[in-house]
């Protein structure tokens, strides 16, 4: 890793650049409303678009930012992506339109691809096993509050300068993260491990990837956990507000829940080394079916606002919860035997399940009938699903215990 970056600031740094999603995503919630009325006030669920737009973009960078970087070398990449992402916050902050915002919202998540894919290559490059595993959790870490930190440090970035100001904060976000890893982290990937950027050698990398059986199984899950998040982001902000008539406390409460999910990451880092990480996806995801299965009963029961609002909550926390004792271990699995080609693995599973969640958070999106039934049944559904390729990844290589 060279001489000059401690493990703390490592891990720092690849935390921030997780960050530059979960930032770009779920600090623009609190201004949906604004936008709506200010852009599309006929048909206010448009400007979920906003939102759909950047996953899009970010999962369609997704698929070339890693091959990118296993021929040019990691840092040449974070830089030229995060330059797009800034080019993309300064077009949605000019925007006089909800279709050239939502064109800004593509060209900024296709920038934000860079940090985020090849960040998972750096660590890869750096760090292997249940090491790696550890290093991920911390990173995990951010990638679990932001979703719930974003909308109070949006709402009051917004309340200072209004919704167009917080482009102006991703444009300090990139700068400084752009800056500080250019500057201190050595190129992690030496020239003699860089790939040709030659079409056939990178179909013939895909084919390795998905011939192995533990990689199909992780992507598959990750998506359908990703669906959750993405559902969640894209509707909690009309559920607040119209359902339970709280947007005011909104970012507050999410402030509040996010602190608490920090642990979430901490707890995986300390459990992955006794439990495996297969056993800990498994108890997690298990405890959320029976989650989601209960807040399904208590929507249908029709219980008293007041009860059914911190019931609600609960289950909101341990969404965001099993997200820290999943997808670190998911990806880590799944990156394991890829290390020669972890830069094109990580763009793979980082596309396919950005895209696909993506788009099943905006068709969830689209069903939202002023109530939270649509959210819980999706979140149910979701978890289901994932069960079954879930079980068959512990079955795989049973006698080895990552």
């Amino acid at each position: 890793m060279g001489s000059r970056v401690s493990q703390i600031e490592f891990v720092a740094l690849m935390a921030m650049m997780v960050a530059t999603v979960a930032f770009s995503i779920d600090s623009m919630l609190p201004a949906l409303p604004e936008i709506a009325e200010g852009l599309t006030p006929l048909d206010p669920n448009k400007a979920q678009f906003i939102i759909a737009g950047f996953i899009v973009g970010m999962g369609s960078g997704t698929l070339v930012t890693g091959p990118l970087s296993d021929t040019f070398g990691r840092k040449p990449v974070v830089v030229a992506f995060t330059g797009l992402y800034l080019v993309g916050a300064l077009a949605a902050w000019a925007a006089g339109s909800l279709e050239l915002l939502v064109l800004a919202r593509f060209v900024q998540g296709l920038g934000a691809a860079g940090p985020r894919v090849v960040s998972q290559a750096i660590i890869r490059d750096l760090y292997s096993g249940r090491q790696m595993a550890r290093i991920v959790s911390f990173v995990m870490i951010v990638f679990t509050v932001f979703p719930a930190m974003a909308p109070f440090i949006g709402a009051f970035i917004i309340d200072l300068g209004g919704w167009r100001s917080i482009f102006i904060a991703f444009l300090f976000f990139g700068t400084i993260s752009v800056l500080w890893f250019s500057i201190r982290l050595p190129e992690p990937l030496p020239v003699d491990r860089r790939r040709p950027f030659r079409p056939g050698e990178l179909i013939l990398a895909l084919r390795e990837m998905m011939a192995i059986p533990m990689v199909r199984l992780s992507i598959l899950v990750q998506t359908l956990i990703f669906s959750i998040l993405f559902s969640m982001i894209s509707l909690i902000q009309p559920v607040f507000d119209v359902t339970f008539d709280k947007a005011e406390q909104f970012p507050v409460i999410f402030f509040s829940i996010g602190m608490f999910c920090a642990t979430s990451s901490m707890v995986n880092a300390a459990l992955v080394m006794r439990l495996g990480m297969r056993l800990l996806i498994t108890i997690a995801l298990s405890c959320y079916m029976v989650f989601c299965a209960v807040i399904l009963i208590l929507t249908l029961m029709d219980i008293p606002a007041g009860i059914y609002f911190w019931c609600f909550l609960a289950w909101q926390t341990a969404t965001f919860y099993q997200m820290g004792l999943t997808i670190g271990n998911l990806n880590a699995l799944a990156m394991e035997p890829l290390g020669h080609i972890a830069g094109l693995a990580a763009s793979v599973m980082g596309a396919i399940s950005t895209v696909g969640a993506g788009i099943v958070a905006l068709l969830v999106g689209q069903t939202f009938d002023g109530t939270t039934l649509p959210l819980v049944l999706a979140a149910l559904v979701l978890s289901l699903l994932a069960l079954p390729p879930l079980l068959k990844m512990r079955q795989l290589d049973r006698s080895k215990t990552p």
